[in-house]
């Protein structure tokens, strides 16, 4: 309830290539869910790629036509891993300019972080690291995608806020006529309403 963004229970829309398409397809795939199925205006989203990965760079420039100015290379925030040894690799991650009202340009590397908010991750997995912190290509490389619903839905939307969607709006009417308390009223008052809306889909979740 702290932030606009974030939740106790999300659910990540994804899929799985074990060993079938990689890289070159999977780009593609995601660039023409995001803005020709989904409707996201494709000159407000931003790409970012692992600082070593000159393959998805290469990819989002060329086979989609994303500017050079919108793809931004980052480290450890662009490399997934299971844990300490198994499956890993680097990964691209869409991201949504909000405008300048909600802070600094830049992208996502430089620019404010509620206004450049992440909807769409590509896991590359294609390395195998072993105890001794060693990697070696996975016989199969396969793709990791994940896709936050609750992020995408303000987008789509046209709202400032996951809470202002109709997965938690309903729920923050029910708090409010409970409680007495008026959204939007009291910055405190606002955080209690958004934890009740919350926990309240996160528990229901849970009972089900």
């Amino acid at each position: 309830g702290t932030t606009e963004r974030h939740c106790t229970f999300f659910e990540m829309l994804g899929n799985f290539s074990f060993g079938d398409y990689f890289k070159a397809d999977a780009i593609p795939y995601a660039w023409e869910l995001v803005t020709g199925v989904l409707g996201i205006d494709g000159d407000r989203l931003w790409i970012t790629v692992h600082e070593s990965d000159d393959d998805a760079e290469q990819i989002w420039r060329d086979a989609v036509g994303i500017p050079g100015d919108r793809v931004q290379r980052l480290g450890e925030d662009n490399f997934w891993k299971m844990g300490d040894t198994g499956p890993c690799g680097p990964s691209s991650e869409l991201f949504f300019d909000k405008g300048s009202r909600y802070g600094d340009d830049g992208g996502p590397a430089f620019g404010g972080p509620d206004r450049f908010i992440e909807i769409w991750n590509l896991v590359f997995m294609q390395e195998n690291r072993s105890q001794d912190g060693s990697t070696r290509p996975l016989p199969r490389p396969s793709i990791d995608t994940g896709a936050g619903l609750e992020r995408i839905l303000p987008v789509i939307q046209g709202v400032d806020s996951i809470f202002g969607t109709d997965l938690f709006s309903p729920m923050i009417e029910t708090a409010q006529s409970i409680t007495g308390h008026t959204y939007g009223d009291d910055p405190a008052s606002d955080v209690g309403l958004r934890i009740l809306a919350d926990h309240g889909r996160a528990m229901s979740m849970l009972v089900s």
